[in-house]
């Protein structure tokens, strides 16, 4: 079997976020890792150098959050901003929603929280605007529509572009909707974690949120790097993924293995160019790329110039299903609701 590779601009590829006047890239930067918790540490100043060349390779959208590292990611990628010195050119997303005790998150979402959230990122971001400001987790204690007026006043007040939410249920989209606009949604999607199929997807493009989706490579499982042998330390996040451990963990990685062969059969490309471009076939409109090391950047550029049609997503899906007997989702990562 083989496939037509697209011959299209190998420039960055881009699209339209609601409320954001210049064009996104559809890949952005993803800065958890950055912040160092959960991550193993971080190294500012190769941090720094990370995100300028991410935008020297094309990507203008930048996606942080104040619980990357609690506040640690944000201060970076201000000090990053302030040394490219161009904001206007630059989306920036960060989050909301969630505090934390002693490094353990957990939902808040109250008026009080947002107020003091929204002046806290500013100044750790160096900047006087958000352009997506995002309700990071649904705090079910706050009315979500209450949660969503918040929002829309600060969009009045000039500090924020665009409202999103990540992490959400149509239903709970529903009732955000009735409290103010709701520009974009941020869920987990990748190749392995497919729920977003299902009814997130065709929700959002019947309601003209648009998505911009994490977990692209899947904590580093579809990076094609991975091996059996792999350990994982202190309060990497991998130590408690079910897809890390055990049985599972050589299953998918026998799946990881197939689809790098597809990848460099048909198209001459890795399962990491591969897991990339699948999701922007299938629909999301931005794909977040983790990186916290200049060179985990090598690859971006080889996400455009090409696509995958029809039969080549059905020859993934058969991948999928001959190898992977037993899939888990990313449920572990959620923090708790009280």
């Amino acid at each position: 079997m083989s496939f037509v590779i697209d011959k299209m601009s190998k420039t960055m590829d881009t699209t339209k976020l609601n409320n954001i006047e210049k064009p996104v890239s559809r890949v952005g930067l993803g800065t958890w890792a950055i912040g160092g918790w959960m991550w193993g540490g971080t190294q500012e100043q190769e941090s720094i150098k990370t995100i300028l060349t991410a935008i020297d390779k094309g990507i203008n959208l930048i996606d942080t959050a104040p619980v990357y590292g609690f506040g640690t990611s944000e201060k970076i990628v201000g000090k990053a901003i302030k040394e490219y010195g161009k904001r206007e050119d630059l989306t920036l997303i960060t989050k909301v929603g969630l505090d934390w005790k002693n490094e353990h998150p957990f939902r808040n979402s109250s008026k009080q929280r947002l107020e003091k959230e929204i002046e806290d990122s500013l100044k750790r971001l160096q900047t006087d605007y958000i352009d997506v400001y995002m309700i990071h987790w649904p705090d079910h204690k706050v009315p979500f529509d209450e949660t969503a007026a918040v929002l829309e006043n600060f969009k009045k007040q000039g500090k924020i572009k665009s409202i999103a939410v990540s992490n959400y249920s149509p239903e709970q989209m529903d009732q955000f909707r009735k409290g103010g606009q709701l520009d974009v949604l941020e869920p987990p999607y990748n190749i392995f974690e497919r729920d977003f199929e299902n009814e997130l997807l065709p929700y959002c493009k019947n309601n003209d949120i648009k998505t911009v989706v994490y977990g692209a490579i899947c904590r580093g499982l579809l990076s094609g790097k991975m091996t059996k042998d792999r350990k994982f330390e202190g309060d990497d996040l991998r130590k408690a993924d079910p897809k890390f451990q055990d049985d599972r963990f050589s299953m998918y990685l026998k799946a990881v293995d197939e689809l790098d062969k597809f990848a460099r059969e048909n198209y001459g490309k890795k399962v990491i160019h591969l897991a990339v471009r699948w999701i922007l076939d299938k629909g999301a409109d931005v794909a977040l790329w983790g990186a916290r090391r200049p060179n985990q950047l090598n690859v971006i550029n080889d996400m455009s110039g090409w696509q995958l049609d029809e039969s080549a997503l059905k020859a993934i899906d058969k991948i999928l299903e001959e190898n992977i007997t037993n899939p888990v989702g990313p449920e572990f990562m959620a923090p708790p609701k009280e």
